[in-house]
């Protein structure tokens, strides 16, 4: 057998459903992430989404790298397939997870409150809190021995890359790296990411491998900026966002902007000119959180404070509320959503509202577009990636055309205006991903790239190969096409091919 042996069941030869299993030993693997496919990835239905189509003999674990559903969506097909093994994950994944799992289990297979208890209590029992940093051992036999650490990897919270530390008598140690997905620098909340100290073989996502995300230094200016621009026509602003990571984000930049227009009140100049600074009076705002997911997943990021960025602990110190601020207004039930939908459709009060999903393509954001897309005092702005064939895209191009959009099946005009700040992508770019084998001590003898569209994964590959030819390195950088070891291999002296 090869050594070691690494098959990818998902996120090989597209973006979602990431799902990689590792040989130990001849007869026992690790599964690392199990995640659903989704957009042109997931086929034709949720069957194809959700299957799996390996055998899951000789599994003795799964391990998480962060809860984002093209990581775990198909958790609860490897428990219904049989897996019996412990589900390993970082503390703050470990709080997070269950979550995630229960609104995927509503959505996908059944809504039956006896059957989701059942689900969630083996769940809950299989998951295992790895503190972060430490080498844990996860298979030991008379000539093979396998440790496991997860690092910090700045994507959301919990998020982690996994570090393989793998023994053989016949061939040595070698230490091998999934990356998962890595984050972007200077993201609130969060620490940003260091990278290992090297890495034999390193299996690297490349979803951005290909482009540079748009300035994060100044995001939040620009955010505001937009926002005030949308308040300018006296109606609603809707930010759809997703309720992990992003919603989080955002609620923490809003406080920043709200703290700051606090202090210029008391008398400390703002920065803008007088034409940009726009009459707007802050403090009367109401801040709409209309997610029972999101509302979640916030409050347990409040509750592990501890993971925290220092930036965000400063402000904890100093008696602020990031995430829990006086304006915000969190919406739990079906009923109290639509009263406010009804409310703000009714008196275009000015406000801002976040609501999933992030793609406008399900969720409580697609009631408040019905209802205030045809109404030109209200506006639109995305912070996310659009993907193609999604709501949010048709808005995003159609809209300042005064085109409209198909929702639940129903033509909506595009009245409203739309804007859209870039910045907010939680993934690596491509000077990012270089980074994290740049910045290592010992460079990786090979890079198995992974997680990202054809071209994206080419060009990342070309850029690195570049950088060892400079750097006077010897790597090797391949791409896999199947669900096997095959794959196409591009030595860092020679061409791509």
């Amino acid at each position: 057998m090869q050594y070691p042996k690494l098959i990818h069941h998902g996120a090989h030869e597209g973006v979602t459903g990431s799902c990689h299993q590792l040989w130990m030993d001849d007869t026992c693997s690790v599964l690392i992430d199990c995640g659903q496919f989704q957009g042109e990835d997931e086929g034709q239905g949720a069957d194809e989404r959700l299957a799996l189509d390996f055998s899951i003999e000789g599994i003795k674990a799964l391990i998480v790298t962060h809860v984002h559903i093209d990581h775990v969506g198909r958790i609860p097909n490897l428990l219904a397939a049989g897996f019996e093994g412990p589900i390993l994950c970082s503390e703050p994944s470990a709080r997070l997870l269950p979550i995630v799992l229960e609104d995927a289990f509503r959505l996908t297979i059944s809504r039956d409150q006896e059957q989701l208890e059942r689900y969630l209590k083996v769940v809950e029992q299989r998951i295992i809190a790895l503190p972060y940093e430490n080498w844990f051992t996860l298979h030991e036999a008379d000539q093979t021995e396998c440790k496991v650490r997860l690092q910090p990897a700045g994507h959301v919270l919990g998020s982690a890359y996994v570090e393989f530390e793998m023994s053989r008598a016949e061939a040595g140690s070698r230490r091998v790296v999934f990356s998962g997905d890595l984050g972007a620098p200077h993201s609130p909340i969060l620490p940003d990411l260091i990278p290992p100290e090297r890495a034999d073989l390193l299996i690297m996502e490349s979803t951005y491998g290909d482009r540079r995300h748009e300035d994060r230094v100044h995001r939040r200016e620009r955010l505001q900026v937009a926002i005030e621009r949308a308040l300018r026509d006296q109606g609603t602003v809707l930010i759809p966002s997703f309720s992990i990571g992003r919603t989080q984000e955002l609620l923490y930049e809003l406080e920043e902007i709200l703290h700051e227009q606090d202090a210029a009140s008391t008398g400390e100049p703002d920065k803008r000119s007088k034409d940009d600074a726009l009459d707007i009076d802050w403090p009367e705002i109401p801040i709409i959180l209309d997610s029972p997911l999101a509302g979640q997943f916030t409050s347990v990021y409040k509750e592990l404070r501890g993971f925290w960025d220092e930036d965000a602990r400063l402000r904890l110190e100093e008696g602020r509320k990031p995430l829990s601020f006086k304006q915000l207004i969190t919406v739990d039930s079906h009923d109290e959503h639509l009263r406010i939908v009804d409310h703000l459709t009714q008196t275009a009060r000015p406000a801002i509202v976040i609501a999933g999903n992030g793609m406008c393509s399900g969720g409580r954001i697609v009631n408040y577009l019905k209802a205030m897309l045809g109404d030109p005092r209200h506006n639109v702005v995305f912070v996310g990636y659009q993907g193609k064939g999604t709501p949010g895209r048709d808005i995003m191009t159609h809209g300042p055309d005064g085109g409209f959009v198909m929702l639940d099946g129903c033509r909506v005009d595009i009245r409203a205006g739309v804007d859209n700040v870039g910045g907010y992508s939680a993934h690596a770019d491509q000077a990012d991903l270089v980074g994290f084998v740049t910045r290592m001590k010992e460079w990786p003898k090979e890079i198995r790239l992974i997680h990202g569209e054809e071209q994206a994964k080419q060009r990342l590959a070309e850029v690195l190969q570049a950088r060892y030819r400079e750097a006077g390195r010897k790597g090797r950088i391949t791409i896999p096409h199947a669900d096997t070891d095959e794959q196409q291999q591009c030595e860092s002296g020679g061409s791509t091919g």
